[in-house]
């Protein structure tokens, strides 16, 4: 009888566990990360072509959610083969050395109805932050659909080396958007 008891409490605290966050499924063809900047004072967005981003979420429960996000750097698209190899390169994103840009959450928090704050740490170029930012989260179809902007400061993550520090070129701030379309 004892064991039938801890067989059942097991399985209680299994479903209560499960039910709590939920591991979502992105889907790439839909979600975008991208980085918008200025450059010679005109606005540009390039996006990331490959990242992976999993998202722990459960809309009743978001502080039990969880969310990481990594980004190959050596796949930043600004629209022309030179450049793209270019901030590559070891006074850019030195992609050989850091091919990952990461963020993790600590902590995900409602701020009311579809918004969420959420705090963690951004990895860039072996540079590590804390940093905290708001996200919008609404259902769309079955699936949620996670929005938001995280404003940087390039420099802060020694992104643009040597000459590039210069900020009349490209602007000092970054604004890394994304939109992420998962389900379970």
């Amino acid at each position: 009888m004892k064991t039938m008891k801890k067989i059942a409490l097991v399985s209680l605290m299994g479903v209560a566990l499960a039910a709590s966050a939920a591991a979502l499924k992105t889907d790439p063809a839909k979600s975008t990360v991208s980085a918008v900047f200025k450059q010679m004072n005109v606005p540009v967005e390039s996006k990331f072509k490959k990242y992976t981003v999993a998202i722990d979420y459960d809309a009743a429960k978001p502080d039990a959610s969880k969310a990481t996000v990594e980004v190959e750097t050596a796949s930043l698209d600004v629209g022309d083969a030179d450049m793209n190899k270019e901030v590559a390169k070891k006074e850019w994103f030195n992609s050989a050395q850091f091919p990952k840009a990461t963020f993790v959450s600590s902590s995900i928090k409602s701020a009311g109805a579809g918004k969420l704050n959420v705090t963690g740490k951004l990895t860039i170029k072996g540079k590590t932050a804390d940093i905290t930012f708001p996200l919008t989260v609404k259902a769309d179809g079955g699936k949620q659909v996670f929005e938001g902007a995280l404003p940087i400061k390039r420099l802060a993550y020694n992104i643009g080396e040597g000459e590039w520090k210069d900020t009349g070129m490209v602007a000092d701030e970054v604004t890394i958007k994304f939109h992420v379309v998962a389900g379970q």
